[in-house]
């Protein structure tokens, strides 16, 4: 079972865009974005996505394999070790003792903001990988668990456009405590066919509104999408 050790009392905080560059591939990895065994993108490429210099990718990728969550082989890269057996073991403190209302109210502390912040700084790239995880989500049909991950996906893309690496870092928090058993279980009865179709329009209308600028529109979009998952949890009550 994967498990991600604390660091050593003696080991310095990181600076913030190593925190960032840190909290985006561990948040990708444990999503399953890169899957277990899977050679991650190279130190080059991923420093031209993330907008950072080389030796900081090489600094988050030995500080990942500190963790063992990713294994380096010398002439050939970096490859996942991670395995979602362990995701349970990977939840922050703080994230595995969140309750699912305390989680709602930090969403709705953070996710307006966010994407106002998001709309005002995230470049086209950023946009464009926005689009493709979007074309993935309208792609599914049934499998709930399949569309609730690249619906974590899709929110970190939108915390990644807000430039800003502290929010990033307590948006990457926020999406280890969504992991937890409580809404899993929520979805797999909640997200019918039906359902995931009518999340995939109002994604569909989020993105438009991120594409055209419009901060009213995509902070009303996630707003009811905060009130609906507040519904559905009321219902397990």
């Amino acid at each position: 079972m994967s498990h991600t050790p604390p660091p050593s009392a003696s080991t310095p905080l990181p600076g913030a865009t190593l925190r960032y560059v840190i909290e985006t591939l561990s948040t990708r990895i444990a999503t399953q974005e890169y899957a277990t065994e899977e050679r991650l993108p190279s130190e080059r490429q991923l420093a031209q996505e993330l907008g950072v210099a080389r030796n900081t990718v090489r600094e988050a990728l030995d500080q990942l394999e500190a963790r063992g969550m990713i294994r380096r082989r010398a002439g050939s890269g970096s490859f996942v070790t991670y395995t979602p057996e362990g995701s349970a073991e990977a939840l922050s403190p703080v994230a595995a003792e969140t309750g699912p209302l305390d989680l709602q109210v930090m969403r709705g502390i953070l996710e307006p903001e966010m994407v106002r912040l998001a709309i005002m700084n995230m470049p086209p790239r950023q946009i464009e990988a926005l689009s493709k995880v979007l074309s993935k989500m309208e792609a599914v049909q049934a499998d709930a668990t399949a569309f609730v991950r690249l619906e974590e996906e899709f929110h970190r893309l939108i915390a990644e456009g807000t430039g800003n690496p502290l929010l990033i870092a307590c948006y990457n928090l926020v999406l280890d405590a969504r992991r937890q058993s409580f809404r899993a279980a929520m979805y797999r009865r909640h997200l019918t066919p039906a359902r995931i179709a009518i999340y995939q329009r109002g994604y569909n209308g989020l993105f438009n509104a991120i594409a055209a600028r419009d901060i009213e529109e995509a902070s009303e979009f996630m707003k009811l999408s905060l009130v609906e998952d507040q519904r559905l949890l009321l219902q397990e009550d």
